[in-house]
């Protein structure tokens, strides 16, 4: 079940409007000095819990905010647009509650959703291999039936909030054997306490968010962490959240694509070649004409999605849709914005350049953009069949 949309237009309002005050007195001032050191916002971090953020999609009845998908986009898009690195820190954690409110048990939703909506636990997925990403039928994570726990035994990577984070929903191999594979692979909720271990990654761009390689050897896990209670859900578990985390990235991509536009627009009116801003040079023009309209398009495509989504119906091929038109805009956009910006674009004084090693990351993460044009082609022959 989807959260309902419990904010009317003057609620949607206010909340925006306390997201944009929020960035503007505490992340835009220091997003580029942390980003530079690839220090993780703890700060920052802990304010995201003061807004309600780590609820922001939970029902009330557990404590959030009960957002709808349509808000929720328009916050994300907001914060991509200061820093794209903080949206991850609760999208991540989203994805997860996300999974334990559409399929845990009335125990586990009790348990874990409140301290998930507060901020007290706070975490992710852990869904990505070393030699697996987005055929996540090829996992080979093991979780084994001792008892009354489940023994873990494998290797993460790439995850968001490995290393900060306290609790990750984790997908294992509860049956190896079984055929199709995805009948033998589970979701379980692991905590930081039950002792795996993670390294940071370094990366081209996300940085001041901690992304991490993690290590699974004799985990033990209560049974009762099992997401729903039952094996061999956990890749349809999964799937359904991602839904929600495609939206979110696509909304990132508008917010970076929005940067971008920005940045460029008063840059050119301001910078001079020639004799005149380079505004009134056709060639710029041009540029930012066809920077606008994609930023424009992908806002559209990610409403659409975000609807949908809160129909509660299948909504894979236009959250696939928003997902790989907005961050290949993100993409075009940063490209753009740094040959406008010339010389300036490439420095790392300005913020340019964290938009052009931020970019590629959303065409990658949450399903590459390859798979979602597959994904949309495949729904839209299943949709209008002959």
């Amino acid at each position: 079940m989807h959260p309902r949309n419990l904010a009317d237009a003057e609620d949607e309002a206010l909340i925006l409007d306390s997201i944009d005050q929020f960035l503007e007195r505490d992340v835009r001032p220091v997003a580029h000095d942390l980003e530079a050191a690839d220090e993780y916002q703890r700060e920052i971090a802990d304010k995201l819990a003061d807004l309600g953020l780590y609820g922001a999609t939970i029902s009330p009845e557990f404590g959030g905010l009960g957002l709808s998908a349509a808000t929720y986009a328009k916050i994300v898009e907001r914060v991509a647009a200061v820093w794209m690195s903080v949206s991850g820190i609760f999208n991540a954690h989203l994805i997860m509650a996300a999974a334990v409110e559409r399929f845990g048990t009335d125990g586990q939703k009790s348990k874990w959703l409140p301290r998930f909506a507060s901020g007290e636990l706070r975490g992710g997925v852990a869904l990505t291999e070393p030699d697996c990403g987005t055929d996540l039928q090829a996992i080979r994570t093991r979780a084994v039936r001792d008892g009354g726990d489940y023994v873990i035994d494998g290797a993460k990577m790439w995850i968001t909030n490995s290393l900060q984070g306290n609790v990750l929903a984790v997908l294992v191999k509860t049956d190896p054997a079984a055929e199709p594979k995805h009948k033998g692979m589970s979701l379980i909720l692991v905590e930081r306490s039950a002792g795996y271990q993670a390294k940071k990654l370094e990366k081209l761009g996300y940085k001041g968010i901690d992304t991490g390689e993690m290590l699974f050897e004799r985990v033990r896990v209560p049974a009762a962490n099992l997401i729903g209670g039952e094996e061999g859900r956990g890749l349809q578990q999964i799937l359904a959240g991602l839904e929600l985390g495609r939206i979110n990235v696509a909304a990132r991509g508008v917010g970076v694509a929005r940067a971008c536009l920005q940045e460029s627009l008063a840059y050119a009116q301001t910078r001079k070649t020639f004799g005149k801003p380079i505004a009134q040079h056709q060639a710029i023009q041009i540029k930012l004409a066809d920077m606008a309209t994609r930023v424009e398009a992908a806002r559209l495509l990610v409403e659409q999605a975000a609807r949908a989504y809160d129909t509660g119906e299948r909504c894979d091929m236009e959250a696939g849709m928003a997902k790989l038109f907005a961050t290949e805009a993100a993409l075009e956009n940063s490209l753009e914005a740094m040959r406008i910006h010339g010389a300036y674009g490439y420095s790392k004084e300005f913020n340019i350049e964290r938009y052009y090693r931020d970019a590629p990351l959303l065409a990658i993460g949450e399903g590459t953009n390859e798979l979602q044009r597959i994904i949309i082609a495949r729904q839209l022959v299943e949709r209008n069949p002959v």
